[in-house]
């Protein structure tokens, strides 16, 4: 005889879904229930660090449903609540997770800190055979889609190049010109605009990201694009980083001939000797420099004019005609990208402050070839486009050298990216401004952010607070798994990262930015074997807040929701930096 499941054994519980950092007193603060069924007429209540209620409300209207278990999102506004101190929000049986009310730069600067933890730990001092890499012509794959190079081996075009230190990509550690000079972009422009309020290990991480750039940029002229390789080939007679699971100390002395690539690991070029470098890369190194050059022209203002003018080389080398495709990474899918003028927008933008902070007479030039490139945002901030910050710095520019630079253009394009993410929020039962069924969700929450707090300082207009601080929230744990995507933050947060040095010495990535959910059709052909040198790690819980087309999974083998990057860090880094 079958027996049927009791009610309570059918019915999920309900749950309640905070921002796991907190609010500052002034902030819009959304909680939300997340219910089988709604709530009607139903109250809430928040309870101080002692126990003792300290303020109700009323359970809001149900936004919509999640999925078939949670047919009820509903808001809790706690936003009368402004005195500081720690909280936990209370629906009947349900509880959050313990928050706090503090002021934004008590709450928020912190994070920038733990941000750069997380850059400590990419540091590569490992791959020392990285001092004399050989350069490799760029291999073709065994498909559109794939990282596994087809033939035998690579063929040598060049070296001995020294690519040593910098910053490992991800969970792996492969290196690329393209998130390393995103990252140090940002993280310089945080730098700039905390000022004195900087943490002081900010602007050295910063700096040792520039001085892997400073190699990546070749005397002949050429782009260093990467070094390493993601997989082995077809005929299965060598390695790449996704092989082998091992701590990176290790490769350069691994034996054998299918470790040859691991052991001495190919460098690959953006372009030829004598021919112009891809824009993508032209635009965001020189940016980078360029505001290393803002930063040290009060003070050092030699290194600021050398900084300029190797900015200004690479500006002026860029590829501006019959652009056919960008250069990122091999294989390109890895990286998709497509835009470029963002990056030339951006390259101009800094090299006309860096321009004028040193009294350069082409600062006012560099404005208008930025202004010149400057698009149309087809995104909202994050690696694939960096429009928004390009608009911010190009309209700092301008007003700053008096040169017109289609100001109203530049603030109506802010206003549309912004647009676009409160058009999806109207529409989400959680208020989530970017697309969390596709990659980089994290990334895209905290681009919004900044992007609100960048058209704030640029007009004065508080119009989007509400919204950015939102996204902060869903990002930070207001989201249908309640979990935060940044480690370290909350109570519940991603604790199987796959990333291969944390999951060998067991160490907290502390800081670090995870991709968050995606597409559920991703986990279709399961998460794969576990490799025999690493920790099985996983934790379960989020398998009920599986909804509209997304999954969050926190497993280690999991690289499509809790794999760690750089760029998602430092969008993060200038979120906090500006909104703290």
């Amino acid at each position: 005889m079958l027996l049927a499941a009791s009610p309570a054994a059918a019915r999920p519980a309900p749950q309640v879904r905070v921002d796991q950092l907190g609010y500052a007193p002034g902030e819009a603060k959304i909680a939300y229930l997340l219910a089988p069924r709604a709530l009607r007429n139903a109250r809430f209540r928040v309870t101080d660090a002692a126990g003792k209620t300290v303020f109700r409300g009323r359970v809001g209207r149900s936004r919509g449903r999640w999925n078939r278990g949670y047919r009820a999102v509903q808001p809790l506004d706690l936003s009368a609540l402004r005195t500081p101190g720690r909280y936990r929000v209370r629906v009947r049986r349900a509880r959050s997770p313990r928050f706090r009310i503090a002021d934004a730069a008590a709450l928020l600067r912190p994070r920038v800190a733990e941000a750069v933890a997380f850059f400590r730990a990419q540091r590569d001092t490992a791959h020392r055979n990285d001092a004399h890499a050989t350069v490799y012509a760029d291999p073709t794959y065994d498909g559109p889609d794939s990282d596994v190079i087809r033939g035998r081996s690579l063929k040598k075009i060049g070296g001995p190049v020294d690519a040593t230190d910098g910053w490992v990509d991800a969970g792996d550690f492969i290196k690329f010109t393209h998130t390393t000079a995103y990252a140090s972009a940002l993280l310089l422009i945080a730098r700039r605009e905390l000022g004195a309020a900087a943490p002081p290990q900010l602007e050295p991480e910063a700096r040792f990201g520039l001085a892997w750039l400073d190699k990546a940029w070749q005397d002949d002229g050429t782009m260093l694009l990467q070094v390493g390789i993601g997989s082995g080939n077809t005929a299965g007679t060598f390695n790449g980083d996704h092989d082998v699971w091992r701590l990176p100390q290790k490769d350069d002395g691994l034996k054998g001939g299918r470790n040859r690539y691991l052991r001495n690991r190919p460098v690959f070029r953006a372009n030829a000797p004598g021919e112009p470098v891809p824009p993508n890369l032209a635009g965001r190194v020189s940016a980078a420099f360029a505001l290393a050059a803002q930063l040290d022209a009060a003070t050092q203002p030699d290194r600021a004019r050398a900084e300029l003018a190797t900015a200004a080389q690479i500006y002026g080398a860029a590829k501006t005609s019959r652009v056919r495709d960008v250069a990122t990474a091999l294989p390109h899918a890895f990286y998709p990208e497509s835009s470029w003028r963002d990056d030339l927008e951006l390259g101009g933008a800094e090299l006309a402050l860096a321009g004028r902070a040193l009294g350069d007479p082409r600062a006012a030039e560099w404005a208008r070839q930025s202004a010149h490139w400057a698009p149309k945002g087809d995104d909202t901030l994050n690696l694939y486009d960096v429009s928004a910050v390009a608009h911010a710095e190009l309209i700092r520019a301008g007003r700053e050298l008096a040169v017109p630079v289609g100001e109203p253009k530049l603030l109506a394009d802010l206003r549309a990216q912004l647009a676009r993410g409160m058009k999806r929020a109207r529409k989400d039962p959680f208020g989530a401004g970017m697309v969390y069924d596709d990659f980089d969700a994290a990334s895209h929450g905290f681009g919004l952010v900044a992007t609100a707090a960048l058209y704030k300082r640029l007009t004065g207009d508080t119009r989007y607070d509400r919204f950015g601080t939102a996204q902060r929230d869903w990002v930070l744990g207001a989201n249908p798994w309640g979990v935060s995507l940044v480690i370290g933050v909350g109570s519940r947060f991603a604790r199987c990262p796959q990333h291969v040095g944390a999951n060998l010495t067991g160490r907290t990535l502390l800081g670090a930015v995870v991709n968050g959910p995606n597409d559920r059709s991703l986990f279709s052909d399961g998460l794969g074997e576990f490799f025999d040198e690493g920790r099985d790690c996983h934790t379960g819980g989020y398998g009920a807040f599986t909804g509209h087309g997304s999954r969050f999974v926190d497993d280690v083998r999991s690289w499509q929701t809790v794999e760690p990057a750089i760029d998602f860090t430092a969008t993060a880094a200038l979120a906090f930096a500006l909104t703290g």
